[in-house]
């Protein structure tokens, strides 16, 4: 049961503004553009084996930012606290795509309603064609067609601003190769905790590759802005709604599962060029926007406007796990610019939890399993299938950037633990309402729901939902066009 929002109310402070600065100015169209599970795995942000040179440009002309988090890593409870400004625990709407959706807690409001109040039209379009609307996937009940005034800007009123978004679908799984600008495996790096196995190459590269396709439809965007003579008068702000789709990223975490690209290209040019390393939080970008558009931040709103002139730093990000698809977890997390504390709420259930979704889509996840099951893996790349998890994790971001080396037990760290243990804790008192199970018609409606999903998707490809391991993996293998190097039975 949804908890009403206003118990929170005592506890948000007001937030900073630059409403007077943006009022003296024309109000500016606003452009978000949302790639659906992306790394910042761009030539920009030193990925040297991708392609992207639209991205690149604009990084060149706007602002880079290297420190942007998602408050969760799947995109149901991460887009709607994009949409709200608000952690998704705090409105309910943490679980992904539960069945039971409900009504934003008032005062709660999305921000497209925010921005028409404030006289701007509104609209959501897809990449592949901006006739269409957009993905949404919200936790929270909404009709697309009246939630946006239209799939795009080009039904507003003369001289009316826009919020607009464009929705691009990639990199999200399956890939899709790119066979103008392949992608060497040999040249992409793999992080320790997966195999160096031809398998993960292949696979790493297929993601850089799907890359390249945000940025192709990032550059087709801003052509027509260029020529419906828009480009100077919208602030485009690129993103993604979550982190990398791979087995230690998406879903967890850890740096690569909320860690995402942000630039923000300004029509005056300001900042062309620069990098920011303030920690911001996608819901930090909802209250920026509305400043930029010189509309007020509603005193509900979590998010922080990182835009305004001399605007606190965040000191730390928040970011949480629920029940994903039918795998049931509880995790929490605080980011400082150094440190990183996470809290499993179930630390007798594994990492390697079964998920239909991961399962099918995720070669390298049988890969694993299947070189763990040979004894193939490091201690490092095995202690995803430990049978359960500390209860507390702490890594230093600074000497740790792969988070492998748990630090919690480590008494030359106890302060560190302590301060950031009391941290988090003050911000499940103040914003977390995520504590209240799920009810077990909830939970049996995901677990039938992606069993259901998982036998068509595997008959699909002509497998048995029983397949062994074994036989996955050279399936995959087969389909990969790759030579399984472990195999020495």
């Amino acid at each position: 049961m949804r908890l009403s929002f206003l118990l929170l109310l005592p506890l948000l402070a007001c937030q900073p503004s630059t409403e007077d600065q943006a009022a003296t100015h024309a109000r500016p169209n606003i452009l978000w553009i949302v790639a659906d599970d992306l790394g910042t795995d761009l030539g920009c942000y030193g990925e040297a084996a991708v392609h992207t040179p639209h991205l690149d440009r604009l990084a060149q002309e706007g602002v880079r930012y290297e420190n942007l988090h998602t408050v969760t890593a799947v995109c149901s409870p991460s887009r709607s606290g994009l949409i709200t400004g608000m952690y998704p625990v705090s409105i309910g709407c943490h679980q992904h795509r539960t069945q039971y959706k409900d009504s934003l807690p008032p005062p709660v409001v999305p921000l497209p309603e925010l921005f028409r109040q404030g006289g701007y039209w509104v609209s959501n379009a897809s990449q592949k064609n901006l006739s269409h609307f957009g993905k949404t996937d919200y936790n929270f009940i909404h009709d697309v067609k009246t939630f946006y005034d239209g799939p795009n800007w080009r039904g507003r009123a003369p001289g009316q601003p826009f919020f607009a978004q464009v929705q691009v679908f990639y990199p999200h799984r399956p890939f899709v190769r790119d066979s103008a600008r392949p992608v060497d495996p040999a040249a992409v790096q793999i992080p320790p905790y997966y195999p160096d196995h031809p398998l993960t190459r292949a696979d790493w590269a297929w993601y850089l590759e799907t890359v390249q396709h945000v940025d192709q439809a990032v550059g087709e965007l801003l052509d027509t802005l260029q020529a419906e003579g828009l480009l100077e008068n919208t602030i485009v702000m690129f993103l993604g709604d979550q982190g990398r789709p791979h087995v230690r990223a998406k879903q967890f975490l850890y740096d690569p599962g909320t860690h995402t690209p942000l630039i923000i290209r300004w029509p005056d040019g300001r900042g062309a060029g620069s990098t920011d390393g303030r920690l911001v939080s996608n819901i930090d970008l909802a209250a920026a926007s509305l400043t930029l558009a010189g509309i007020p931040i509603p005193a509900w709103m979590q998010g922080r406007d990182f835009l305004a002139e001399r605007a606190p730093a965040r000191g730390a990000v928040f970011t949480m796990r629920d029940r994903r698809d039918e795998t049931v977890d509880r995790i929490r997390a605080v980011r400082t610019g150094r440190f990183k504390y996470i809290r499993n709420f179930y630390p007798e259930r594994p990492w390697s939890q079964f998920n239909a979704y991961k399962k099918f889509r995720y070669p390298v996840l049988t890969l694993m399993e299947v070189m763990h099951q040979r004894g193939q893996l490091s201690p490092v790349q095995a202690r995803f299938f430990a049978p359960s998890r500390p209860p507390e994790e702490l890594y230093d971001l600074q000497t740790d950037p792969y988070e492998v080396h748990n630090l919690a037990d480590d008494p030359a760290h106890a302060d560190t633990l302590a301060a950031l243990r009391q941290r988090l804790d003050r911000w499940l008192t103040e914003a977390d309402r995520g504590q209240y199970p799920e009810s077990p018609e909830e939970i049996a409606y995901a677990e039938q729901l992606m069993q259901d999903m998982f036998r068509k998707n595997m008959a699909r490809e002509g497998l048995s939902p029983d397949v062994s391991d074994e036989a996955y993996l050279q399936w995959w293998m087969e389909k990969m066009g790759v030579v399984d190097s472990t195999d020495t039975r």
